[in-house]
Protein backbone atom coordinates (compact mmCIF):
# COMPACT_ATOMS: atom_id res chain seq x y z
CA UNK A 1 0.00 0.00 0.00
CA UNK A 2 2.58 2.34 1.14
CA UNK A 3 4.67 1.79 -2.68
CA UNK A 4 1.33 2.49 -4.15
CA UNK A 5 1.33 5.49 -2.62
CA UNK A 6 4.21 6.94 -3.30
CA UNK A 7 4.11 5.71 -7.13
CA UNK A 8 1.20 8.46 -7.18
CA UNK A 9 2.71 10.81 -5.10
CA UNK A 10 5.46 10.44 -7.65
CA UNK A 11 3.22 11.10 -10.91
CA UNK A 12 1.29 14.05 -8.84
CA UNK A 13 4.85 16.31 -8.39
CA UNK A 14 6.03 15.27 -11.70
CA UNK A 15 2.91 16.96 -13.50
CA UNK A 16 2.77 19.78 -10.73
CA UNK A 17 6.86 20.55 -12.41
CA UNK A 18 5.40 20.03 -15.95
CA UNK A 19 2.81 23.14 -15.29
CA UNK A 20 5.15 24.91 -13.37
CA UNK A 21 7.45 24.35 -16.26
CA UNK A 22 5.02 25.65 -18.80
CA UNK A 23 4.23 28.49 -17.17
CA UNK A 24 7.54 29.74 -16.23
CA UNK A 25 8.76 29.41 -20.06
CA UNK A 26 5.54 31.34 -21.09
CA UNK A 27 6.19 34.41 -18.57
CA UNK A 28 9.87 34.29 -19.14
CA UNK A 29 12.52 35.56 -22.17
CA UNK A 30 15.86 35.03 -22.42
CA UNK A 31 18.27 37.61 -22.13
CA UNK A 32 21.73 38.26 -23.87
CA UNK A 33 23.35 35.08 -22.19
CA UNK A 34 20.14 32.65 -22.73
CA UNK A 35 19.49 32.69 -19.25
CA UNK A 36 15.64 32.92 -18.54
CA UNK A 37 14.35 36.55 -17.43
CA UNK A 38 10.78 37.45 -16.20
CA UNK A 39 8.28 39.39 -18.53
CA UNK A 40 7.18 42.17 -16.86
CA UNK A 41 3.45 42.59 -16.81
CA UNK A 42 1.27 44.05 -19.18
CA UNK A 43 -0.55 47.07 -18.15
CA UNK A 44 -3.38 46.81 -20.26
CA UNK A 45 -5.65 49.54 -20.93
CA UNK A 46 -6.32 53.27 -19.52
CA UNK A 47 -9.50 53.52 -17.69
CA UNK A 48 -11.72 55.17 -18.96
CA UNK A 49 -12.56 59.02 -18.75
CA UNK A 50 -14.98 60.35 -16.63
CA UNK A 51 -18.28 61.98 -18.27
CA UNK A 52 -17.65 65.33 -17.73
CA UNK A 53 -14.68 64.96 -20.04
CA UNK A 54 -16.73 64.03 -22.60
CA UNK A 55 -19.06 66.46 -22.16
CA UNK A 56 -16.17 69.10 -22.34
CA UNK A 57 -14.89 67.81 -25.35
CA UNK A 58 -18.08 67.73 -26.90
CA UNK A 59 -18.63 71.45 -26.14
CA UNK A 60 -15.37 72.45 -27.54
CA UNK A 61 -15.89 71.11 -30.50
CA UNK A 62 -19.33 72.38 -30.54
CA UNK A 63 -17.81 76.21 -30.30
CA UNK A 64 -15.38 75.22 -32.61
CA UNK A 65 -15.81 72.99 -35.29
CA UNK A 66 -13.17 73.71 -37.96
CA UNK A 67 -10.62 72.61 -35.35
CA UNK A 68 -8.81 69.20 -34.59
CA UNK A 69 -8.23 66.41 -32.64
CA UNK A 70 -4.60 68.14 -31.25
CA UNK A 71 -6.06 71.71 -31.16
CA UNK A 72 -8.76 70.60 -29.04
CA UNK A 73 -6.91 68.32 -26.83
CA UNK A 74 -4.29 71.28 -26.95
CA UNK A 75 -7.86 73.82 -25.35
CA UNK A 76 -8.69 71.06 -22.84
CA UNK A 77 -5.28 70.58 -21.23
CA UNK A 78 -5.01 74.12 -20.89
CA UNK A 79 -7.77 74.58 -18.85
CA UNK A 80 -7.95 71.51 -16.39
CA UNK A 81 -4.72 69.81 -15.94
CA UNK A 82 -4.01 72.39 -13.29
CA UNK A 83 -7.88 72.78 -12.10
CA UNK A 84 -8.98 69.17 -12.03
CA UNK A 85 -5.25 67.14 -13.10
CA UNK A 86 -6.80 65.52 -16.27
CA UNK A 87 -5.13 65.37 -19.73
CA UNK A 88 -6.24 64.18 -22.45
CA UNK A 89 -4.71 62.93 -25.94
CA UNK A 90 -5.43 63.40 -29.55
CA UNK A 91 -5.97 59.73 -29.97
CA UNK A 92 -8.85 59.76 -27.28
CA UNK A 93 -10.81 63.27 -28.22
CA UNK A 94 -10.74 61.60 -31.87
CA UNK A 95 -12.44 58.06 -30.34
CA UNK A 96 -14.96 60.74 -28.32
CA UNK A 97 -15.16 62.73 -31.68
CA UNK A 98 -16.49 59.81 -33.72
CA UNK A 99 -18.34 57.95 -31.18
CA UNK A 100 -20.70 61.26 -30.30
CA UNK A 101 -21.21 62.61 -33.73
CA UNK A 102 -24.75 63.36 -32.99
CA UNK A 103 -24.45 64.91 -29.60
CA UNK A 104 -21.97 67.36 -31.43
CA UNK A 105 -24.52 68.28 -34.17
CA UNK A 106 -27.03 68.46 -31.51
CA UNK A 107 -24.89 70.88 -29.07
CA UNK A 108 -24.24 73.07 -32.51
CA UNK A 109 -27.67 73.19 -32.78
CA UNK A 110 -28.56 74.41 -29.45
CA UNK A 111 -25.97 76.95 -29.33
CA UNK A 112 -26.88 78.35 -32.43
CA UNK A 113 -30.68 78.91 -31.64
CA UNK A 114 -30.00 80.24 -27.91
CA UNK A 115 -32.06 82.67 -26.94
CA UNK A 116 -29.53 85.03 -24.90
CA UNK A 117 -30.78 86.54 -21.93
CA UNK A 118 -31.95 90.03 -21.93
CA UNK A 119 -29.14 92.52 -20.48
CA UNK A 120 -29.51 96.15 -20.00
CA UNK A 121 -27.20 98.05 -22.22
CA UNK A 122 -23.91 99.85 -21.12
CA UNK A 123 -24.06 96.30 -19.05
CA UNK A 124 -20.96 94.98 -20.82
CA UNK A 125 -18.74 95.99 -23.23
CA UNK A 126 -16.48 93.63 -25.28
CA UNK A 127 -13.34 95.33 -26.26
CA UNK A 128 -10.75 93.42 -28.70
CA UNK A 129 -8.00 94.38 -31.62
CA UNK A 130 -8.18 93.60 -35.33
CA UNK A 131 -5.13 93.79 -37.64
CA UNK A 132 -5.17 94.28 -41.51
CA UNK A 133 -2.68 94.46 -43.60
CA UNK A 134 -2.32 96.58 -46.81
CA UNK A 135 -2.01 96.50 -50.14
CA UNK A 136 1.92 96.98 -49.46
CA UNK A 137 1.82 94.26 -46.76
CA UNK A 138 1.69 97.19 -43.93
CA UNK A 139 -0.19 96.03 -40.92
CA UNK A 140 -2.96 98.07 -39.61
CA UNK A 141 -4.34 97.91 -35.55
CA UNK A 142 -7.74 98.83 -34.90
CA UNK A 143 -9.95 98.88 -31.66
CA UNK A 144 -13.36 97.61 -31.61
CA UNK A 145 -15.68 98.29 -28.66
CA UNK A 146 -19.12 96.26 -28.12
CA UNK A 147 -22.32 96.38 -26.20
CA UNK A 148 -23.18 93.27 -25.60
CA UNK A 149 -26.89 93.93 -24.91
CA UNK A 150 -27.55 95.90 -28.19
CA UNK A 151 -24.47 94.40 -30.10
CA UNK A 152 -23.83 97.89 -31.20
CA UNK A 153 -20.64 99.01 -32.34
CA UNK A 154 -19.26 101.81 -30.27
CA UNK A 155 -15.82 102.35 -31.71
CA UNK A 156 -14.08 100.75 -34.29
CA UNK A 157 -10.81 103.52 -35.02
CA UNK A 158 -7.95 102.77 -36.12
CA UNK A 159 -4.68 103.33 -33.44
CA UNK A 160 -1.31 104.60 -34.70
CA UNK A 161 0.55 102.70 -32.07
CA UNK A 162 -0.35 99.81 -29.58
CA UNK A 163 0.00 101.17 -26.14
CA UNK A 164 -2.54 101.17 -23.76
CA UNK A 165 -2.90 105.04 -23.70
CA UNK A 166 -3.45 105.31 -26.89
CA UNK A 167 -6.56 102.38 -25.51
CA UNK A 168 -7.20 103.98 -22.83
CA UNK A 169 -8.13 107.84 -25.33
CA UNK A 170 -10.03 105.69 -27.36
CA UNK A 171 -12.03 104.28 -24.68
CA UNK A 172 -12.52 107.58 -22.73
CA UNK A 173 -14.02 108.98 -26.13
CA UNK A 174 -16.73 106.32 -25.82
CA UNK A 175 -17.52 106.57 -22.41
CA UNK A 176 -17.96 110.12 -23.04
CA UNK A 177 -20.39 109.67 -26.24
CA UNK A 178 -22.33 106.60 -24.99
CA UNK A 179 -21.97 106.63 -20.91
CA UNK A 180 -20.00 104.53 -18.54
CA UNK A 181 -19.83 100.19 -18.84
CA UNK A 182 -20.27 98.06 -15.44
CA UNK A 183 -17.77 95.61 -17.35
CA UNK A 184 -15.58 95.50 -19.68
CA UNK A 185 -14.64 91.73 -21.03
CA UNK A 186 -10.84 91.88 -22.68
CA UNK A 187 -8.49 89.07 -23.83
CA UNK A 188 -4.82 88.13 -22.34
CA UNK A 189 -3.54 90.44 -24.23
CA UNK A 190 -0.38 92.56 -22.53
CA UNK A 191 -1.62 96.01 -23.91
CA UNK A 192 -5.21 94.82 -22.31
CA UNK A 193 -3.75 93.27 -18.78
CA UNK A 194 -0.64 95.78 -18.06
CA UNK A 195 -1.07 97.87 -15.13
CA UNK A 196 -1.87 101.03 -17.01
CA UNK A 197 -4.78 99.87 -18.14
CA UNK A 198 -6.17 98.23 -14.93
CA UNK A 199 -5.40 101.24 -12.71
CA UNK A 200 -7.31 103.40 -15.53
CA UNK A 201 -10.61 101.09 -15.58
CA UNK A 202 -10.29 101.21 -11.97
CA UNK A 203 -10.15 104.97 -11.43
CA UNK A 204 -13.09 105.22 -14.08
CA UNK A 205 -15.09 102.72 -11.94
CA UNK A 206 -15.20 99.88 -14.61
CA UNK A 207 -14.58 96.23 -13.34
CA UNK A 208 -12.14 94.02 -16.14
CA UNK A 209 -13.67 91.04 -16.89
CA UNK A 210 -10.27 88.57 -18.68
CA UNK A 211 -11.55 85.41 -20.20
CA UNK A 212 -9.52 82.02 -19.27
CA UNK A 213 -6.27 81.71 -21.95
CA UNK A 214 -7.45 79.75 -24.80
CA UNK A 215 -10.73 80.00 -24.60
CA UNK A 216 -12.38 83.94 -27.20
CA UNK A 217 -15.53 81.78 -26.72
CA UNK A 218 -16.09 83.58 -23.91
CA UNK A 219 -15.66 87.09 -25.90
CA UNK A 220 -17.56 85.66 -28.48
CA UNK A 221 -19.78 88.64 -29.63
CA UNK A 222 -16.83 90.93 -30.14
CA UNK A 223 -14.64 87.70 -32.19
CA UNK A 224 -17.60 87.26 -34.28
CA UNK A 225 -17.49 91.15 -34.72
CA UNK A 226 -14.11 91.33 -35.71
CA UNK A 227 -15.02 88.51 -38.25
CA UNK A 228 -18.37 90.32 -39.68
CA UNK A 229 -15.53 93.27 -40.40
CA UNK A 230 -12.33 91.18 -41.80
CA UNK A 231 -14.83 89.55 -44.17
CA UNK A 232 -16.53 93.17 -45.61
CA UNK A 233 -12.89 94.69 -45.44
CA UNK A 234 -11.85 91.63 -47.62
CA UNK A 235 -13.39 92.67 -50.52
CA UNK A 236 -11.69 96.01 -51.40
CA UNK A 237 -8.06 96.13 -50.47
CA UNK A 238 -6.69 98.88 -48.32
CA UNK A 239 -4.67 101.58 -49.91
CA UNK A 240 -3.10 103.69 -47.02
CA UNK A 241 -3.88 104.42 -43.85
CA UNK A 242 -6.85 106.82 -44.48
CA UNK A 243 -8.14 104.50 -46.37
CA UNK A 244 -8.17 102.15 -43.63
CA UNK A 245 -10.25 104.51 -41.48
CA UNK A 246 -12.68 106.18 -43.93
CA UNK A 247 -13.45 102.19 -44.54
CA UNK A 248 -13.97 100.92 -40.78
CA UNK A 249 -16.01 104.02 -40.52
CA UNK A 250 -18.28 103.06 -43.62
CA UNK A 251 -18.08 98.73 -42.03
CA UNK A 252 -19.08 100.23 -38.95
CA UNK A 253 -22.43 102.44 -40.22
CA UNK A 254 -23.40 99.90 -41.61
CA UNK A 255 -22.75 97.15 -39.39
CA UNK A 256 -24.85 99.59 -37.30
CA UNK A 257 -27.71 101.43 -38.93
CA UNK A 258 -28.44 98.70 -42.17
CA UNK A 259 -27.50 94.99 -41.36
CA UNK A 260 -30.65 93.20 -39.48
CA UNK A 261 -28.81 90.68 -36.66
CA UNK A 262 -30.66 87.06 -36.39
CA UNK A 263 -30.40 87.14 -32.59
CA UNK A 264 -32.07 90.47 -32.30
CA UNK A 265 -35.27 89.31 -34.46
CA UNK A 266 -34.06 90.93 -37.40
CA UNK A 267 -33.52 94.60 -35.96
CA UNK A 268 -30.09 96.58 -36.41
CA UNK A 269 -28.18 97.70 -33.14
CA UNK A 270 -29.12 100.67 -33.64
CA UNK A 271 -32.64 100.59 -33.03
CA UNK A 272 -32.06 98.20 -30.61
CA UNK A 273 -29.73 100.97 -28.82
CA UNK A 274 -32.68 103.54 -29.32
CA UNK A 275 -35.43 101.47 -28.01
CA UNK A 276 -37.20 100.82 -31.36
CA UNK A 277 -39.22 97.86 -32.42
CA UNK A 278 -40.39 98.50 -36.05
CA UNK A 279 -42.20 95.06 -35.66
CA UNK A 280 -44.21 96.14 -33.04
CA UNK A 281 -48.25 96.61 -33.84
CA UNK A 282 -49.20 100.19 -34.45
CA UNK A 283 -52.44 102.16 -33.59
CA UNK A 284 -54.72 102.50 -36.38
Amino acid sequence: MTHVLCRWLAVFLSWVRRILCRWLTAHTKPDRWGRQRPVPPCRGFAPPKPTWVRNEIIRLKAVMPEAGCRTIAHHFNRRWACQRQMTVGKSCVAGMLTKHRYLILEARRKLKHRVQRPIPRNRVWGCDLLVKTDRHGQPHLALAILDHASRACLRLQRLSDKSSWTLLQELVQAVQRYGLPQFVRTDNEAVLVSRGFRLALWLLGIRQQRIQPGCPWQNGRVEQFIGTVKRALATEPIADSEHFTRTLQEVRTWYNHERPHDHLQGRTPAEVWAGIDVFAPRAG
